[in-house]
C-alpha cells in the first residue's frame, strides 16, 4: 500500500485495540440472542442501531432481515460479508453469555463474524478520504439451503463491486493466526433422497419378490464405490449416506425403503455434473435388484473457490495483522458455505480466523462451541486492512459488471 493507505491501516489497528472490550461485549450479546435463518429480526435491529450510532446509514435487505451499509463513496467498490443466523442446537456451555433461546445457538461462529464486520465498518467509517467504497453485507440465512447468499446476488447488492471477502472461525488453529488458501477452500454440498419400492413378501421366499433391504444395502455400498471410479479424484467428490430406513418385522420383506445422504465436491465444474451422475449410478444399481427407484436431488451450495488475486490481497493484510509466523495454509473443508454463490458475480476470497484458545478444540456445529475472544480484534483488523488493500489495488480499474461513469455518492447507489 501507499504511505497514505498504510496510515489508514495503522488507524484501524489503533481503533480495534482501543475497543477490544466493547467488541467482546457485542459478541456476547449476539451469542446470547441467536435467531434462525430469515428470522434474524432482533439481530438485524441490534446491528442497525450500532451502525447508525457510528454515523452510517444501513439499509435492510429485501428479505426483511440482514443489512447493507456503505462506507466511503465512488469507485472502486469492494464487498465485505458476514453471516448472521444461528443453528437449531442447544447451547451446552456454562458461561454468562450462553444462549437465552432454548434450542438455538451460535455454534458456527456467526456471532464472531457479525462482530468482526461491524467493527471493520465502524473503524473504516472513522477514516478520512477513503479511496473508494466498502460495501458491508450482513447476510441472513447462511445455514439454510440454498442459502441467503442467493438473495444477495439476486438483489444486485454485488453489482459494480470488484471483489468480495469474508472470514470464518476456525477452531483448529490458535487465536491470533489466520488461515489462507487459493482455490477450493470449502465444498459444494447437495442432498440426495432415494426411495425404493417393491411388492413386499415373506423372508422365507425372497426369490418371489424384490428384496428391498438387500437392494438398499447394494445402493449403500455400490453407489459410493462406483462414484469413486467415475470422477477425477482431484475433484474431491464424495457421497456419504446419513439415514436409512425400511421395514418393521424380522420376517417380512418391506414394500418401501429410504436412503438419505449428502454429496460433496470441491471442484465447481464437477459439481455442475453431480446430479446427473448420481441419478445414473443409482438407477444402474437399482436395476440389478428389480426395485423401482425414485431420486430426489436437492442442489445446495457451491464450493467456495478462492480467487488467487483476492487471496493475495488477504495475505498482504494478514501479514500486517499477525505477521508471517502466524499465517497458516488453510486445510480444505468438505463443509458447505453459501459465500460460494458470490463467485457467480465477482472474484471472492474466504479466510480462516483462528479461534482456539487452548485445551481440546471446540468443533463447529456443536453446542459446546466457543471461541477465544482475542480473535475478534484480529478479525476486525484483517477485514478492514483487506478492504484498504483491495481499494488501492482496484483504483482506476473498471469494476466487473459496470462500465466507467460519473462517481455517485453512497446514498445514490440504490
Amino acid at each position: 500500500m501507499t504511505a497514505f493507505a498504510e496510515a489508514l491501516g495503522t488507524a484501524v489497528d489503533a481503533w480495534a485495540e482501543e475497543r477490544q472490550q466493547q467488541l467482546v461485549a457485542i459478541r456476547r450479546h449476539l451469542h446470547a440472542h441467536p435467531e434462525l435463518a430469515f428470522a434474524e429480526f432482533e439481530t438485524t435491529s441490534f446491528l442497525e442501531q450500532r451502525l447508525r450510532n457510528g454515523g452510517l446509514a444501513p439499509k435492510r435487505l429485501a428479505t426483511g432481515t440482514g443489512l447493507v451499509v456503505e462506507i466511503g463513496s465512488g469507485d472502486p467498490v469492494v464487498v465485505l460479508r458476514a453471516d448472521i443466523d444461528a443453528l437449531p442446537l442447544a447451547d451446552l456451555k456454562d458461561v454468562p453469555y450462553a444462549s437465552t433461546r432454548e434450542g438455538l445457538c451460535h455454534a458456527c461462529g456467526h456471532d464472531v463474524h457479525m462482530t468482526v464486520l461491524l467493527g471493520a465498518a465502524l473503524a473504516l467509517a472513522t477514516l478520512d478520504d477513503l479511496p473508494g467504497t466498502v460495501r458491508c453485507v450482513f447476510q441472513p440465512a447462511e445455514e439454510s439451503i440454498p442459502g441467503g447468499a442467493t438473495e444477495v446476488v439476486a438483489s444486485g447488492l454485488l453489482d459494480g463491486a470488484s471483489r468480495a471477502f469474508a472470514l470464518h472461525c476456525d477452531p483448529s488453529i490458535p487465536a491470533g493466526t489466520i488461515g489462507l488458501r487459493t482455490g477450493s477452500i470449502t465444498a459444494a454440498c447437495d442432498r440426495v433422497d432415494v426411495t425404493l419400492t417393491g411388492p413386499g413378501g415373506h423372508t422365507a421366499r425372497p426369490q418371489l419378490t424384490v428384496d428391498l433391504v438387500d437392494a438398499l444395502g447394494r445402493l449403500i455400498t455400490d453407489v459410493p464405490a462406483l462414484l469413486s471410479r467415475q470422477v477425477d479424484p482431484r475433484a474431491g467428490m464424495s457421497l456419504v449416506w446419513g439415514a436409512v430406513s425400511s421395514g418393521v418385522a424380522a420376517n417380512a420383506i418391506p414394500q418401501r425403503g429410504h436412503l438419505r445422504g449428502t454429496v460433496r465436491v470441491l471442484d465447481r465444474d464437477e459439481w455442475q455434473n453431480a446430479e446427473g451422475l448420481l441419478r445414473s449410478l443409482v438407477a444402474r444399481v437399482a436395476a440389478t435388484t428389480g426395485a423401482e427407484v425414485e431420486v430426489d436431488y436437492v442442489r445446495g451450495v457451491p464450493p467456495v473457490v478462492n480467487d488467487p488475486r483476492a487471496v493475495a490481497l488477504l495475505r498482504s493484510a494478514a501479514l500486517e495483522t499477525v505477521g508471517n509466523e502466524s499465517l497458516r495454509l488453510s486445510a480444505q473443508s468438505m463443509g458447505g458455505e453459501d459465500f460460494g454463490w458470490f463467485a457467480d458475480v465477482l472474484p471472492i476470497a474466504l479466510a480462516r480466523l483462528g479461534t482456539h484458545g487452548g485445551g481440546a478444540p471446540l468443533d463447529l456445529h456443536r453446542g459446546t462451541f466457543d471461541v477465544d475472544e482475542r480473535a475478534i480484534a484480529v478479525g476486525v483488523r484483517l477485514l478492514a486492512r483487506t478492504a484498504l488493500h483491495a481499494l488501492a489495488a482496484d483504483a482506476g480499474t473498471p469494476p466487473s459488471g459496470r462500465s466507467p461513469g460519473p462517481t455517485r455518492s453512497a446514498g445514490d447507489r440504490r
